[in-house]
């Protein structure tokens, strides 16, 4: 006898296919209207039950049509960022690991989508994302993103508008949800080894804006800066020998490490100071990681291109228009806390971590404050006139780093004697510059300020 089948095959079984349209194509138009209550928490309160992401969920992330699922996914993703309880109930329901399955998905939508989930999902939950990286290849996707993105990148850079404005929105959520596994994970860093080549293909590639960072470029910065980009094969101390690192390719060792300096040059002339604090700081601490992994040939470019050169000292340090002067002014700017000591780091580095090195690049006027705050002590022979070892000059002033020959021309600015007024500001500075100095206790000096204070040369004025 046959088994009578149950009552909802012969319901379904009469469906036809322009009625399961009109039945999709309902369920679509209905979760568009729930996206536009999934944006405010107040009216977006039912769907923060379980029940609500339930169906949410189902509908995102199970066999629905590509459409429906986008809608459901949207909703989803709303909700997810307005209530932190959601995430965690998302992936209790174990729907974690159908998103990470889901992201396998060569569609732009889908990436867009996913990853902006599973980057919630790296807030205040106790996701593993360990677990969905062996049993989902969560990270293999999060390459074969970036790879695809690299690959899509018009080496001419066309326009935007036949690029399609997905394609880089798509990208930004990737590398924002690579930048928090690495950052969260460090275990998973070497599974995204296969990441940086074409990471810093699109560094190099991607048409920047003005100022220049700004996303994408600020993105795959960060992306970059918890990845491993030690040489294959680097000894523990660096040769002039050809390093094997992608920031230093065969063809030409300084092309990344130039378009970086370039970047960081734009974006110091053109950043308003407000913004400056948290778009330049990750890219000085990549300049930092780069020079630390840099042969000693490249370590040599890298310190032409970023510490004071011969044309810097006619006048004192910082005063000028070039980079270096720039780099020395935000080193001591009071409204920049987390640049003014990446920068301070970055010149330090440059100077090999020598103390002694570090005031005679940069006069120990920009010096003093990093060394003390950092209980670094130099030598007393430091502070010294020094020679430049250049033809026709042959000393500097020890705490602004100008010429002797400069000063006594009166060249300390622009070729212009400096006013009464600008004398009296100067002598206060060096005065508060040598009392740090006899401060820290290194070395005995004599403030001249004080002594002539003493010798009863300074006179009382209305």
């Amino acid at each position: 006898m046959r088994k009578k089948l149950p009552e909802t095959y012969y319901r379904y079984a009469s469906i036809t296919p322009r009625y399961l349209a009109d039945i999709c194509a309902e369920q679509e138009s209905l979760l568009a209207s729930l996206k536009v209550y999934s944006r405010d928490a107040k009216t977006a309160r039912p769907m923060f039950t379980e029940k609500g992401i339930m169906i949410l969920s189902k509908y995102g992330l199970d066999d629905h049509t590509l459409s429906t699922s986008h809608e459901a996914l949207r909703c989803l993703a709303n909700v997810l960022l307005l209530n932190e309880p959601s995430r965690q109930t998302f992936a209790g329901l174990g729907f974690d690991s159908k998103a990470a399955e889901r992201l396998k998905s060569d569609n732009r939508d889908d990436e867009f989508l996913i990853s902006r989930i599973l980057l919630l999902l790296t807030y205040r939950t106790k996701v593993n994302f360990e677990a969905l990286a062996k049993q989902h290849d969560l990270t293999g996707s999060i390459n074969e993103h970036i790879v695809r993105h690299s690959k899509n990148l018009d080496k001419n850079k066309r326009s935007e508008s036949q690029s399609g404005p997905m394609e880089e929105a798509a990208m930004v959520e990737t590398l924002k949800l690579m930048f928090n596994i690495t950052h969260h994970y460090p275990s998973l860093i070497p599974r995204f080894q296969p990441a940086i080549e074409p990471l810093i293909d699109l560094l190099i590639h991607s048409p920047l804006p003005t100022p220049p960072l700004q996303p994408p470029i600020t993105y795959i910065i960060n992306a970059l800066l918890n990845l491993d980009l030690a040489p294959a094969s680097q000894s523990s101390e660096p040769t002039s020998e050809v390093v094997t690192s992608p920031l230093f390719p065969h063809a030409n060792p300084t092309k990344v490490i130039d378009h970086m300096i370039f970047i960081f040059d734009g974006a110091l002339k053109n950043t308003p100071e407000r913004d400056l604090d948290a778009a330049a700081a990750p890219l000085s601490t990549l300049l930092r990681r780069a020079y630390e992994l840099a042969n000693s040939d490249i370590k040599a470019w890298m310190r032409g291109k970023l510490l004071p050169q011969d044309r810097d000292r006619d006048q004192p340090l910082g005063k000028g228009g070039s980079l270096s002067s720039r780099l020395l002014r935000l080193s001591c700017s009071p409204g920049l806390p987390t640049l003014r000591e990446n920068i301070s780091c970055l010149l330090f580095e440059l100077s090999d971590k020598d103390a002694d090195t570090f005031v005679q690049n940069i006069g120990y006027g920009y010096a003093s404050g990093f060394l003390a705050s950092h209980g670094i002590e130099f030598s007393g022979n430091a502070t010294g006139a020094r020679s430049l070892g250049s033809e026709g000059e042959t000393s500097v002033n020890p705490v602004t780093g100008q010429k002797l020959s400069a000063e006594e021309r009166g060249d300390g600015s622009g070729g212009q004697e400096m006013s009464e007024e600008e004398k009296e500001r100067e002598a206060e500075r060096l005065f508060v510059l040598f009392e740090r100095l006899r401060a820290t206790g290194v070395v005995d000096v004599v403030n001249p300020v004080q002594k002539a204070v003493d010798e009863g040369r300074f006179e009382e004025v209305p």
